[in-house]
């Protein structure tokens, strides 16, 4: 099996850190998101300056503003941008699933209005998925919308949604179906911030000053139209967008850097001396490469065009792995030092909280086991 990049792709890859270098600072690791007028426009700078290059968008079909490229530009993509920061912004939300979940569910008006506009990268997205008692089993959400006439009306809400300080729209999950359809009554609409009846709330958590929000529905009316795929079948638009969003960050490459910088510090401060260290060290690298190839097939499958699969689920699963190995390996590095929220613990700590993200640990081992090995779903 060859697993070395062509020669096209390693030209691609310099092209894209000659642009990183160009527009960024040395040494950035994310924007200040406290600022969230400035974060919103230096993030749209970097992804329209992306799309002029045709990157942005460069694996999507040559009909939707993308050159049908390989996947492994997008994995290429994924190692260059994720552990820096990611530059774009929540806009690698839209290239990853949100635009290719409109082209399969959407309706050509959908596909009109919203994929040029993610193209171009300047519109910026948030999902409305988890509520207070729905997320790790995010088929028992109660957010209730309920037709009249052309509309639907929305009441509820949602927590620990991330990037609302900049978004332009929302992708909602709401229950259509009766109380208790789960999976089977759920719907997905497109709905604009700020409209009426639609209000947020600021959490102040370890992830970060602007990473969660809370979201609130109150009498609020989206039309029909903005329906994404058909009524009480969302679950089918929500498992086929989760399977590409579990691989559209590469959490493998970020923990590595992270890792490398530990490794750093341990040798200044001594703790490198010690041989259980070492070895932790040792054990937390191989993670990394193996949840690395464990991607890289899952984009080897897509490339093939291969429907989602548990690959991704267990892809998943590893990276986080990595993450949290990471994490502990730093606090322990550190000593009291890792508890100074501008110290150089805070990064992996941070990005180890936000492991739950496209499902928990336990959510990923449910898929595997009933994708892969054919286990009977719990009852």
């Amino acid at each position: 099996m060859e697993f070395d990049w062509t020669d096209e792709d390693a030209a691609y890859r310099a092209e894209l850190r000659a642009y990183i270098r160009k527009m960024l600072p040395k040494g950035w690791r994310g924007y200040d998101q406290t600022d969230r007028p400035a974060y919103k426009t230096a993030a749209r700078a970097f992804a329209q300056g992306m799309a002029e290059h045709g990157w942005l968008t460069q694996n999507w079909p040559k009909e939707y503003g993308g050159a049908e490229c390989s996947a492994w530009r997008q994995a290429i993509l994924g190692e260059e941008l994720t552990p820096i920061g990611e530059p774009r912004g929540s806009q690698y939300m839209n290239v990853n699933w949100i635009g290719p979940a409109i082209m399969r569910f959407g309706t050509e008006e959908q596909k009109l209005n919203h994929l040029r506009r993610i193209a171009a990268g300047d519109v910026f997205w948030c999902q409305g998925f988890s509520e207070p008692d729905a997320g790790s089993d995010l088929a028992s959400l109660r957010t209730r919308a309920v037709r009249d006439g052309d509309d639907y009306v929305v009441n509820g809400s949602k927590i620990w949604t991330s990037h609302v300080g900049i978004a332009d729209f929302c992708i909602l999950l709401v229950r259509t179906g009766e109380p208790d359809s789960r999976a089977r009554g759920i719907t997905v609409l497109i709905v604009p911030m700020g409209q009426p009846g639609f209000t947020t709330r600021h959490i102040n958590s370890l992830a970060g000053d602007e990473s969660h929000y809370e979201l609130f529905f109150d009498e609020m009316r989206i039309p029909v139209s903005a329906r994404l795929g058909e009524e009480n079948q969302g679950w089918e638009v929500v498992r086929w967008a989760l399977a590409y969003e579990r691989v559209g960050s590469t959490q493998y490459q970020r923990a590595a850097v992270q890792l490398a910088e530990a490794a750093e510090i341990a040798i200044a401060n001594g703790k490198f001396d010690d041989p259980e260290i070492q070895s932790r060290f040792g054990e937390a690298w191989a993670a990394c490469q193996a949840a690395r190839l464990l991607t890289l097939k899952v984009y080897d499958l897509r490339e093939a065009g291969s429907p989602p699969t548990a690959d991704s689920n267990l892809s998943r699963l590893i990276s986080t792995d990595c993450l949290k190995m990471v994490a502990q390996l730093s606090a322990d590095v550190l000593g009291l030092e890792a508890l100074d929220r501008k110290g150089p613990g805070i990064d992996p700590i941070r990005n180890a909280s936000m492991a739950v993200a496209s499902g928990t640990s336990e959510i990923q081992l449910d898929r595997i086991a009933i994708d892969f090995l054919g286990l009977p779903r719990s009852k």
